[in-house]
């Protein structure tokens, strides 16, 4: 073996001294360079969930259509006819800051992997992309990296980006956030998973040639927090390829109809060293590993640089014993390298040869189920209380609704995404259905009448003010816009980004975070089946806000039945379900007119909700309406000009009823509301629904014109007012 090492150079590698005592107890010994930078990178946060694993317990994972829950590359749920949907959320958030472009191209290229490497087709991505103002010098440059680098994957390896989300938060300035999602589709029976098994059986590697990128991105990128030296991390962000990852993944797909693979793993944090400890560990395995064998693109790279590159496209799978030339002959029609570079072993250690010699020899179970576990202090932040605080005595009305609403419309967090969906092809593969701005994406199931529906939501500005609610709040919003596209809500996988888990305030929000997600998937039965943490999204101290992302996915049975937010015909009647409240806290109109981030976030119940969702399925199924739109950020006045910036430029003129400050009807963000339009004729069979339901159900005016007219508050001309709406991005962004 290679000589040993002292607890400075793991300190270099991001290894605590506790840690460091830790490992030469657990193997007698001091490790070998080689050994250390395996345990740096399976003992990282990234890797190992050590602050964040004894929380995750709480999640519900189970259900009666669950097929996969955490612990592989993805989840899975059954849809019926034989199907699964196999779907993941992941960050790729200080990678994207330090090389937008790379980093979010990588993201994309990593959720894929996961997604194809259980044996899913992919068929649609989603991101949710955090930055700071836009007035921020940096920000302009990150936005542009970051959606051309997810355009320029997903477009290239043919799947669609059929929608997403987009905020901008003075507390992402230092500290973006991209995080990406990818839904596949597998045979519910043919599911496969990274669970090595049969001592004997080879070692393949598959892809592209091993280099030097991406080494410790796992444990010094992604496990730490940025700083004023992030820009010289570059060499730790991968750098990808997406032609290569599609005939990767056309490869894996085609050998997975053979009966050759017993285990697969994408090659994702951590490379080589990560997929192979993580087959072993969940099979109970060990495995020997020839370095030497391994395909390479660069002269003279050492045994520890090729146990911890990041290189992309690669993967790592166990055929069964003499299926050898039969794999590497599929990955060659393909014109891919498949090189046996090692063999499954029933000792339970993990070994790495150089040229003959043993440069590493670790227990497997010491990487993975002796990895630390940390309950790190958690105390709830002084500064909550008086955040919470708001008297909206204090807060002067508007003198001009109409201007109110433009600037609304106009604001970054508020105005069309256009600029963005037309950098990424949403119809590849000819299967998407609702495209981009819609409430939720929905794309159909190839052969058959059903379609799937997917979306990703956090309000993080609620997170900020209230941790548990916020986080309760992003898993309502999203299970409302599956509603509104008329899908059944199935079940979630989160992204949750929080800051250093080392400061007590920090842990405290993601503990609240946590329970909040379990509060909610419980009561809207959708188990959590995969997801991701990320943790240490800190520059110089300062922390982002809490941003528990939800990813969640539906299932339409019939996809003739979907609904979108836009009005449909002159004269149909407009309604709400729901009950809204004088509430501004939170809001994007104390934000963007009165420069308050502060009071509680709107107030819920969920068992409010799942009535409110009962009566919006029940009257899409009966086809009773022309349209559905949840009611969210900017309130009712937004939705309802949202509402008519669809394609035929349809106005409204509606009523209000008072009994509260106008700006609260007008922009508080009440939750478990739809706003809907439907013909008159039906109107009377809503009202039963609603009555049943006991759902509050309001007529506020109907479909007319070319303007919105909302009361005696707003009268604004349609077009010239959708023209400011979409245009607001590109810009402020400067084209």
């Amino acid at each position: 073996m290679s000589g040993a090492v002292t607890a400075e150079v793991a300190d270099e590698h991001g290894l605590t001294r506790e840690e460091w005592a830790k490992i030469v107890a657990l193997l007698g010994r001091p490790p070998t360079l080689e050994e250390l930078g395996v345990f740096a990178v399976m003992w990282s946060e990234h890797c190992s969930y050590k602050s964040s694993r004894a929380f995750l317990r709480q999640l519900p994972t189970r259900g009666a259509r669950v097929l996969q829950g955490p612990g592989e590359n993805a989840g899975a749920v059954d849809i019926g006819g034989g199907l699964a949907a196999v779907f993941k959320i992941e960050s790729h958030n200080h990678p994207s800051f330090v090389e937008p472009f790379q980093g979010a191209a990588t993201g994309v290229g990593g959720i894929l992997r996961d997604v194809f490497t259980m044996g899913a087709r992919p068929i649609a991505n989603l991101d949710s992309l955090r930055f700071g103002r836009l007035e921020h010098p940096r920000t302009p440059y990150l936005v542009k990296g970051v959606v051309a680098g997810i355009g320029h994957y997903g477009n290239a390896i043919g799947v669609p980006t059929v929608g997403g989300e987009l905020y901008f938060d003075p507390g992402y300035d230092h500290n973006i956030l991209v995080n990406a999602f990818t839904l596949g589709i597998a045979p519910a029976d043919r599911l496969f998973r990274a669970r090595a098994a049969g001592a004997g059986n080879p070692v393949i590697y598959v892809g592209a040639r091993t280099g030097r990128d991406g080494i410790h991105g796992a444990s010094l990128l992604a496990s730490a927090a940025l700083d004023a030296t992030s820009e010289e991390k570059r060499p730790a962000v991968q750098v990808g390829d997406p032609f290569t990852e599609k005939l990767l993944l056309e490869a894996c797909l085609e050998l997975m109809q053979t009966d050759d693979i017993v285990a697969i793993q994408d090659m994702g944090a951590a490379g080589l060293t990560s997929s192979s400890l993580e087959m072993a560990g969940r099979g109970g395995m060990g495995m020997v590993l020839e370095l030497d064998r391994v395909p390479l693109r660069e002269e003279g790279m050492t045994p520890y640089e090729i146990l911890l590159s990041e290189s992309q496209e690669r993967m790592l799978l166990v055929a069964k014993a003499g299926r050898e030339a039969a794999v590497q002959a599929v990955f060659a029609r393909w014109d891919l390298e498949a090189a046996v570079v090692g063999r499954l072993t029933d000792d339970g250690v993990f070994r790495g040869r150089w040229r003959g010699a043993e440069v590493c020899a670790l227990p497997v179970a010491a990487l993975t189920e002796a990895a630390p576990v940390y309950r790190r202090p958690a105390e709830e932040p002084s500064r909550l209380e008086e955040l919470q605080r708001l008297d909206p005595a204090e807060i002067p009305e508007p003198a001009d609704y109409g201007q109110t609403l433009v600037r609304l419309l106009e604001s970054p967090n508020l105005c069309a995404r256009e600029w963005v969906y037309r950098q990424y092809d949403q119809l590849v593969g000819g299967n998407t259905v609702v495209r981009p701005g819609g409430d939720a994406a929905v794309v159909r199931i190839e052969g058959t009448r059903r379609a799937l529906a997917l979306t990703v939501d956090c309000n993080s500005r609620y997170c900020r003010l209230d941790p548990y609610l916020g986080a309760v709040l992003a898993v309502v919003e999203a299970a409302r816009n599956l509603v509104a596209v008329g899908a059944r809500p199935l079940a979630v996988s989160d992204c949750l980004n929080y800051g250093n888990p080392e400061k007590p305030d920090v842990m405290w929000e993601f503990q609240q975070g946590v329970q909040g997600i379990r509060d909610a998937c419980v009561a809207l039965e959708t188990p959590v089946v995969s997801g991701n943490v990320s943790f240490y999204n800190e520059t110089e101290g300062r922390n982002i806000p809490p941003t528990p992302t939800i990813a969640m996915v539906g299932l339409l049975e019939d996809v003739e039945a979907h609904l979108t937010p836009w009005w449909r015909a002159e004269g149909d009647v407009i309604a709400l379900l729901g009950r809204t409240r004088e509430e501004l806290g939170g809001s994007e109109y104390l934000a963007v007119v009165h420069g308050l981030v502060r009071g509680a976030p709107p107030w819920i119940d969920l068992e409010a909700e799942k009535r409110l969702h009962r009566v919006c399925l029940a009257a899409a199924e009966e086809r009773l309406l022309r349209s559905l739109h949840d009611v969210s950020e900017g309130g009712l006045a937004v939705a309802l000009a949202e509402c008519s910036f669809g394609a035929p430029g349809l106005g409204v003129r509606v009523d209000l009823e008072q009994g509260m400050r106008t700006d609260a009807l007008l922009f508080g963000e009440s939750q478990s509301r739809m706003l809907l339009s439907l013909r008159r004729r039906h109107l009377g069979r809503l009202r039963d629904l609603a009555r049943r339901e006991e759902v509050p159900l309001t007529i506020l005016g109907e479909v007319r014109g070319r303007s919105l007219v909302i009361g005696d508050a707003i009268d604004l001309p349609l077009e010239a007012t959708r023209e400011r709406w979409r245009r607001a991005l590109e810009r402020r962004l400067g084209g």
